[in-house]
């Protein structure tokens, strides 16, 4: 079990309520500091809601006891829709017990509400959400998602989201001058009107007594954040994210690069085959993600790495690196999504033959077969 200094305890007390420009959020928590039990499911299925590509000739894979299966459209004049970003339906089941998650929400509401209706997955059996990280291409369907779903969710709905600065601006340069443009914002007080409770992950947590998150995650590897987004430690008419909570006050209002500092990865212990570690778009690196997961939970096997990796915008040489840190790992299965890159495919391909499970939108992977 991963240990936190009495230091780390304060700063991540349970309960706290954060403030920002226009009043208190008593539905904010920060997770509480230290152990936790790491609990193990018995089978693990998930469905790509939403990822960047489609294929209907997608044919079924089996390896290491992982399974992967097309996923189609139940109507023939409606196609799944495929968009730049993530969102999965998780479905880990132990004994008889069987939860629901909902990690991340694709770029649009109408990405991930037409693909749940397509692949008749049924909202109501979502038990709590999960957002990775601040990105727009993993939040941008969330409210759009809560206002045609709320009724049908659990009352006391809630939303792990890696730490405070999931909520900051973001920002991309534009044009040939690098103008910076706006790439959203999640207002907090938009959640509080759907009445969603949301839970900072900065600690590890459990998720419904079958999941647990990563919580901050250590930076130890030879990986470094590639070029992505800026980030505003800023509060802007009400919205943004508190950055005195977490940093220098000489950061508050500044505009900077991106790194992502409470991103966090989705975790499962899967019954006599190890850990499944889920990163969403792994901008803190892939490799940092799974040792992290290792140190929380004190498991040293790894089943399967899947999810988003960022490394398709990889130098080869960074990206050979990388890969070989990777199959170091020993994981049975790697099954890169999103952000991932064809070149880390055909990478992972050549140093771990036999090893990589590729998806689409739509596909169901099943875990423990």
């Amino acid at each position: 079990m991963i240990n936190f200094s009495r230091r780390d305890a304060l700063k991540f007390s349970a309960g706290l309520t954060l403030t920002a420009a226009t009043g208190s959020f008593s539905c904010w928590e920060v997770a509480k500091a230290g152990s936790i039990e790491i609990p193990t499911v018995d089978k693990l299925t998930v469905r790509v809601l939403v990822d960047s590509a489609s294929d209907i000739f997608f044919k079924p894979q089996d390896v290491s006891g992982v399974r992967t299966e097309p996923g189609r459209s139940t109507d023939p004049k409606r196609p799944l829709h495929s968009e730049w970003g993530l969102s999965l339906y998780l479905e880990p089941q132990r004994g008889n017990e069987r939860k629901t998650f909902l990690l991340d929400f694709g770029w649009t509401p109408e990405a991930i509400n037409g693909n749940m209706e397509l692949l008749r997955l049924d909202p109501s059996k979502i038990d709590a959400l999960i957002m990775s990280h601040g990105h727009f291409d993993h939040w941008g369907g969330l409210l759009g998602f809560l206002e045609r779903h709320r009724k049908d969710l659990p009352v006391d709905l809630t939303m792990y989201a890696g730490g405070e600065d999931n909520f900051c601006p973001r920002y991309v340069k534009m044009g040939a001058g690098g103008d910076l443009a706006d790439f959203g914002t999640l207002d907090r007080r938009d959640i509080v009107k759907q009445n969603v409770k949301v839970v900072l992950c900065e600690a590890p947590v459990v998720i419904g007594g079958q999941a647990f998150t990563t919580g901050k995650i250590t930076r130890s590897s030879i990986e470094k954040v590639l070029p992505n987004s800026l980030v505003g430690f800023q509060i802007k008419d009400g919205a943004g994210c508190n950055a005195s909570h977490y940093l220098p006050a000489e950061m508050e209002g500044k505009v900077v690069p991106d790194e992502h500092i409470h991103e966090h990865a989705t975790c499962f212990n899967l019954r006599d085959k190890g850990l499944i570690v889920i990163s969403s778009c792994g901008h803190v690196g892939i490799v940092n993600s799974v040792r992290q997961a290792m140190a929380v939970s004190g498991i040293d096997k790894v089943h399967a790495i899947m999810g988003g990796f960022h490394l398709g915008p990889a130098p080869a040489d960074y990206l050979t690196k990388v890969v070989a840190e990777i199959a170091n790992l020993n994981p049975d299965v790697v099954i890169p999504m999103h952000c991932s890159g064809l070149n880390f495919i055909q990478e992972a391909q050549r140093q771990m033959p036999g090893k990589v499970l590729t998806t689409t939108t739509g596909t169901r992977i099943t875990f423990g077969i």
